[in-house]
């Protein structure tokens, strides 16, 4: 019996080509750059600068009341330029968003209700702030001199409750943290003499050696003297 004829591989007895042999046409391939390109999103235009002042200004305002120079000052820490800075914070000032005046008022009321800070103190910090001198002012005449002098005397009493060592130097150490809070040599001097004088019979008697009057004056000579 004749053996089987073996195939030749060509002809009618040639193997069908396989996947990705020669015979197949060569498929299109998508370059690297080009399927990066379909991914990636589509580049946004610039922001308009007006409405990056805008969202800088809400924000800072959002923390707490600012002046017309703080919100300036954080403007220009940003690169914005002077101009459109001017031009939304007038718009701000018009409609009342920033409000120098309301902010020093409710500065003096919050600072010397909550630290006791007196007027020379609270003038300093509104300064900074960058508060105008005439509106500052304004603020500060709200804060009469009776009420400077009780609320010193009532920083003094709370201060003696936890108060240790002689009575002299209770009273400089009483002085001196008065005078850090702003307050005249003279009204922190009377608000100490009265306090000791208060507290025990040891105490009233140094209080009745101190000369009030002629310590402010020597203590304002020496403050002017050292301007």
């Amino acid at each position: 019996m004749a053996g089987r004829r073996a195939r030749t591989g060509q002809g009618w007895d040639a193997s069908p080509p396989r996947m990705g042999d020669a015979a197949d046409p060569p498929r299109p391939r998508r370059g690297r750059q080009a399927e990066q390109s379909a991914d990636e999103p589509a580049a946004t235009p610039p922001r308009d600068e007006s409405e990056v002042v805008r969202e800088i200004c809400l924000r800072q305002l959002a923390v707490r009341p600012r002046t017309r120079a703080e919100l300036a000052g954080a403007l220009a820490k940003r690169g914005i330029s002077e101009e459109v800075s001017a031009e939304v914070l007038d718009r701000y000032d018009e409609v009342g968003i920033i409000d120098d005046a309301a902010f020093a008022r409710a500065w003096v009321s919050s600072r010397h209700n909550g630290r006791g800070l007196a007027r020379r103190a609270l003038a300093n910090e509104l300064r900074r702030k960058g508060v105008d001198g005439e509106v500052a002012t304004e603020a500060l005449d709200e804060l009469d001199e009776e009420t400077e002098a009780q609320t010193a005397r009532a920083l003094v009493e709370r201060k003696l409750r936890t108060a240790r060592g002689e009575p002299d130097a209770v009273f400089r150490r009483l002085v001196g943290m008065l005078a850090r809070k702003g307050y005249p040599p003279g009204v922190a001097i009377r608000a100490v003499k009265d306090a000791l004088a208060a507290q025990s019979a040891e105490a009233a008697e140094f209080a009745e050696q101190i000369d009030a009057d002629a310590l402010a004056d020597a203590e304002g000579e020496l403050e002017r003297d050292n301007r």
